[in-house]
């Protein structure tokens, strides 16, 4: 028994670094990126429109209303935090610039 136990800890300390956890994390990113880029270029444009739209709707379901508000609150203040004041009514303004040119070419 005591050599069974043995033999399980030495095949468990062996197997503790094989595949990704041995390899360094740089690598183990880069790889991840090629498997990322060749399911895009696999899927396409839509494909991947598809997939964004399903994780978005997955996420609103898990947050819910009240949570899904709050995500875009806080990501509205770590935005506004990131421009500061001049940076953030900048944006406003470009923003009202955009709506109204595109809201005159409609016409």
């Amino acid at each position: 028994m005591a050599q069974n136990n043995r033999n399980k800890q030495t095949q468990s300390f062996n197997t503790s670094k094989r595949g990704f956890a041995s390899m360094p994390h740089e690598k183990v990113q880069k790889i991840a990126r090629q498997g990322g880029l060749a399911s895009a270029e696999k899927a396409g444009h839509e494909g991947m429109s598809e997939r964004g739209q399903k994780g978005g709707e997955e996420r609103k379901r898990q947050l819910g209303h009240e949570g899904y508000v709050e995500l875009g609150h806080m990501g509205g203040e770590a935005r506004k935090k990131q421009l500061g004041p001049e940076g953030y009514a900048r944006m406003g303004r470009e923003g009202g610039n955009a709506r109204r040119n595109k809201s005159r070419e409609a016409k």
